[in-house]
């Protein structure tokens, strides 16, 4: 991740670290169907920049569920609004209002994870892979650049 942001803390770099295959996995077994649908829209896009891997998959289910449940707070804070009446006839918060502002604050942090936020996104630097130089490289090995220099 240090190198993808730019190192911006300038601290030495792993280069033995970790670097998991690149995959597109299936939705795990616990998701609904909500979940299923953004996780498949999620996955399509990490996917084709690259970003996700075998490992990724337990945090892009978190993503999923807090996102559907952000949704399903959400719809309950429009239908009976901000503020709403207790049986005592007290005026309170709708508790629904606390649910959607924590959702969106564990989005937020999940999401800049994977480069989903404008200002993560733009610290995220990606190569993406060139079809026709990976298959030249698997029948022909890496590419050597020889310049010619006139003497």
């Amino acid at each position: 991740m240090k190198l993808l942001a730019g190192n911006p803390g300038k601290r030495a770099i792993n280069h033995a670290e970790p670097r998991p295959t690149i995959v597109f996995p299936s939705a795990p077994e616990h998701l609904g169907d909500d979940e299923k649908n953004k996780w498949l829209a999620v996955v399509q896009e990490l996917y084709t920049l690259g970003l996700v891997t075998t490992v990724d998959k337990d945090a892009l289910a978190m993503y999923c569920v807090i996102y559907v449940r952000w949704l399903k707070a959400e719809r309950m804070v429009r239908e009976k609004g901000e503020i709403i009446k207790t049986a005592a006839g007290n005026i309170i918060q709708n508790p629904y209002l606390a649910i959607a502002n924590r959702a969106l604050d564990q989005l937020n942090k999940l999401g800049a994870e994977f480069g989903m936020t404008p200002s993560s996104r733009s610290r995220v630097k990606v190569e993406l892979p060139n079809a026709e130089s990976e298959l030249e490289e698997m029948l022909f090995g890496k590419r050597i650049r020889v310049s010619n220099y006139d003497r």
